[in-house]
């Protein structure tokens, strides 16, 4: 088994169209990329991919191999990232991500204790899906990011930060905007965007968990892969979704949001990175936590 396989393999399942991952993706021809993919599945000795109504779909197999070939080629990807840093000399740059939307709240505070202490200091911002930022941190190309808890993330480490209640996003003049809070019921009976379970692991999951505990249906009409998608689908369709509460700084004026009465669902942010960073400025950070969420929620406060 080569690397090639496990990167034609990983193509083909997250395009989910061998025709799609060959030309977009690999840059190959369509018999080549089906030929690999043979050639994996027959030294592995099993089925990974399987052609349904929707295109190619992954067999149970398929899906537990995908996650092992994912870590498998960022590890490799990190692995290069740590011999040409360590090839290179030694400079004062800090690569920071952020889950898109919560730099507006996270990321004065961080500048402020960076320059107050290491004003010589580069900083370098992403504002990526928490997937990605959690691949920038194995792949050793962001030092820290304010994401989601993700599993199959190994080497990574989360320090808690806060938990956001979810919040219900609608049109101005939907019928429950009159509301000043949403009952579980009255969701169910909406038009519902729901979000991406590659893109938005974590909050997929809260939602599903939400909906499963009240006993609401929450079948989505639409998918949206991101926060702008998502308020894009809300204005062009008029539906309601659900979103973490610092949504409410992205919302243009024709989108409102609501609270959620009773016990809304709850989704984690965290503070996350490679425990194999050595980086000094890392470790400040990291000994700043405490620091860092009293002055958001100080500011927060005003």
């Amino acid at each position: 088994m080569e690397l090639r396989h496990l990167r034609y393999f990983v193509a083909v399942a997250e395009e989910g169209s061998l025709t799609v991952a060959a030309q977009k993706r690999l840059h190959t021809a369509q018999p080549s990329l089906s030929r690999q993919i043979h050639d994996l599945e027959r030294e592995l000795g099993v089925q990974l991919l399987i052609r349904g109504p929707r295109g190619i779909e992954l067999t149970a197999a398929g899906r537990v191999f995908l996650d092992h070939a994912r870590v498998a080629l960022l590890q490799v990807e990190a692995a290069g990232e740590a011999a040409r840093r360590a090839s290179q000399p030694a400079r004062a740059s800090f690569a920071i991500g952020f889950l898109t939307g919560y730099e507006m709240d996270w990321l004065p505070a961080v500048m402020e204790m960076l320059h107050a202490e290491l004003p010589a200091t580069e900083v370098v911002i992403h504002s990526q899906d928490s997937p990605d930022l959690a691949a920038g941190l194995i792949r050793g190309k962001i030092d820290l990011a304010f994401l989601r808890p993700e599993k199959q993330a190994p080497g990574l480490k989360f320090k808690p930060l806060r938990k956001d209640p979810l919040i219900v996003v609608m049109p101005r003049d939907h019928a429950l905007a009159a509301r000043s809070s949403i009952r579980p019921q009255d969701i169910a009976g909406e038009t519902f965007i729901g979000v991406s379970a590659i893109r938005a692991p974590t909050l997929h999951a809260v939602i599903g968990e939400y909906a499963k505990r009240t006993g609401i249906a929450l079948k989505p009409d639409h998918q949206a892969e991101n926060i702008a998608m998502a308020i894009s689908l809300v204005a062009s369709t008029g539906s309601i979704c659900l979103m973490p509460l610092y949504a409410k700084n992205l919302l243009p004026k024709t989108i409102v949001s609501r609270p959620i009465q009773g016990a809304p669902p709850m989704v984690d942010l965290v503070l996350g990175y490679n425990e194999a960073n050595t980086s000094p400025l890392l470790k400040f950070l990291l000994s700043k936590v405490e620091e860092l969420k009293f002055r958001v929620s100080k500011n927060e406060g005003r």
